[in-house]
């Protein structure tokens, strides 16, 4: 009968007479945060997830085990203003916690494995009862079967999550095939991907081993190397405690400089040693696996999850054939890796890390002038302001010397570079002022908040944060890139999606009928609640907000 079928539809096409997957699982849209480039981060833009930044799923591209783990959301313990915004949608709280897979709402629905955490609206989880086990859920999910009765019951590209449960199952024959096709029950979470949560940092083992020893060089930890509470594969753990061993060769403050500057090695000499490092670990670590396989119990959890990827060596028997290997999958085969680091890396790091990187290049805009590698976490930490003043002091400083002492000799293109160096400390040093337009502001900040100088708050995001350095562009940069090496191509200050809530218009001017004025807007007469982040604030101004927010205190 047709009231028999979901939701009574009219379905063109024998039944099938089997129970529908609501009565073995349950799905649970996930949540909407309404505002996202405040409340979502990519997690290589934050150094601690601490108490403010939860890990967040976000949906996949296709069906894999592990994917869509790029994410946190600065959820606070639920106690922040994400869980106090009306503008926000707290759901699949029924999911959290609990194991399923998770699928994409929009067709052809890629799914992958789910383990708990919170996760965005662009997506279903759908978690399993009774006798349904998450191995047959996963095998249904991932099946041809699964998208056709899908799309007998809904033809639209957008489904809704309770869409999911009303295709029917074989419940028997599911079971049956999950356990022919994963004799040893599904994966452990393991991936080689650098942009996900639970890689486990070894760039001997990674789909783009340069970035990841630039990573580790500035001495950056992925999550999965800092929280031992993290579930992961047996063999990603092992990855990760041969990670531990390349942090001896991490920089201590987060600058590395391309060219000797200071009494430090010039930065591909530092990278060439730490590849040469990974090699030997990576090869010691291959030599384990090998062993641990042809021995072995097969209870063991490091087998077992070996056997499960099909584990094979990957590397090379020599250093130069790895490390010619991997110049070629970075396009720069036949050139040195000095000059990689020097004028493909961070382009190639933008595209890698969806162009919000957390490894800033930054030059003079002189072919063989200054140039500096800086890790984004430490600058934007409470010492980021000592690290940015070391920059352009003390790095900087001790480059302008030479070129000072080598113009006195008359050296070939000493004045040029001399130049070039005087022109991004000058710039460097009014960063550190922050007047405009070298400020930050941070639209959801009231207006007493509002950073004065460089003083950022790395829970902003990077997009924010790095704003002054891509405020004006030098002689020989790149269009819009400041004194960046390029411009991340995504970064901009545009208008944001969605409205806010009435705010007070001594705090928030900026909602209230803005109308264009870009530095030291005091506000309209109607409150409009537009999302516009493309204004600055002198300092004065900002003393003056601050100053005003401490009398109204006092009276209050």
């Amino acid at each position: 009968m047709q009231l028999e079928n979901p939701d009574a539809r009219i379905i063109l096409d024998e039944v099938s007479g089997v129970e529908l997957l609501r009565e073995n699982a349950g799905s649970f849209v996930g949540l909407q945060n309404g505002d996202t480039p405040r409340f979502i981060s990519h997690f290589w833009e934050q150094h601690d997830r601490s108490d403010v930044w939860a890990l967040f799923q976000m949906p996949c591209e296709l069906t894999t085990f592990y994917d869509g783990r790029t994410s946190l959301l600065r959820w606070e313990n639920g106690e922040g203003d994400l869980s106090l915004s009306p503008q926000a949608r707290i759901q699949g709280i029924e999911a959290w916690k609990k194991r399923g897979v998770a699928i994409r709402l929009t067709k052809p629905c890629p799914c992958v494995l789910y383990d708990g955490e919170i996760y965005d609206q662009s997506s279903a989880a759908v978690i399993p009862k009774g006798e349904l086990s998450r191995t047959a859920l996963w095998t249904f999910c991932c099946s041809q079967e699964f998208r056709v009765e899908l799309e007998k019951i809904d033809q639209k590209r957008n489904v809704t999550n309770a869409t999911f449960v009303k295709v029917p199952i074989d419940l028997a024959h599911w079971q049956e095939v999950a356990a022919e096709r994963y004799p040893f029950g599904l994966p452990s979470p393991y991936t080689d991907d650098p942009t996900q949560w639970i890689f486990h940092g070894h760039l001997a083992s990674c789909t783009d081993a340069l970035q990841v020893a630039v990573a580790r060089l500035l001495g950056y930890h992925w999550p999965a190397e800092l929280d031992t509470q993290m579930e992961l594969a047996a063999d990603a753990r092992a990855w990760i405690d041969r990670s531990a061993q390349l942090n001896s060769l991490a920089d201590d403050d987060g600058i590395v400089c391309i060219p000797a500057v200071a009494s430090e090695q010039p930065a591909d000499s530092r990278l060439l040693s730490l590849l040469h490092r990974a090699f030997e670990d990576g090869v010691a670590q291959e030599r384990i696996f090998s062993e641990t396989i042809e021995g072995a119990d097969e209870r063991d959890p490091l087998t077992l999850d070996l056997l499960r990827r099909g584990w094979k060596p990957a590397l090379p028997n020599d250093f130069n054939s790895w490390f010619n290997r991997l110049l070629d999958a970075a396009g720069h085969n036949g050139k040195s890796l000095e000059s990689w680091l020097r004028d493909k890396f961070f382009d190639s790091h933008c595209k890698r890390f969806n162009q919000t990187p957390f490894i800033w290049h930054i030059w003079d805009g002189h072919r063989e002038g200054f140039s500096a590698l800086v890790n984004y976490h430490k600058l934007a930490s409470s010492n980021g302001r000592r690290l940015l003043e070391k920059l352009t002091h003390s790095y900087l400083g001790d480059w302008i010397n030479r070129q000072q002492d080598e113009a006195k000799r008359g050296a070939e293109g000493a004045d040029a570079r001399l130049i070039a160096a005087r022109n991004l400390k000058a710039q460097l040093e009014l960063i550190l002022a922050g007047e405009p337009p070298f400020d930050i502001f941070v639209r959801w900040k009231p207006l007493h908040q509002q950073p004065v100088g460089w003083e950022p708050d790395i829970n902003d995001g990077a997009r924010l944060n790095i704003r002054p350095f891509m405020a004006v562009d030098i002689p020989g940069g790149k269009k819009g890139a400041g004194i960046l090496r390029v411009k991340p191509n995504t970064i901009n200050w545009n208008k944001d999606r969605g409205k806010e809530v009435e705010k007070l218009i001594e705090d928030f001017p900026w909602f209230w009928d803005w109308d264009g004025t870009t530095q030291d807007f005091t506000g309209g007469d109607t409150f409009t609640g537009d999302r516009w982040n493309d204004l600055h604030y002198s300092n004065a101004f900002k003393h003056k907000a601050r100053e005003a927010a401490k009398n109204r205190e006092v009276q209050e």
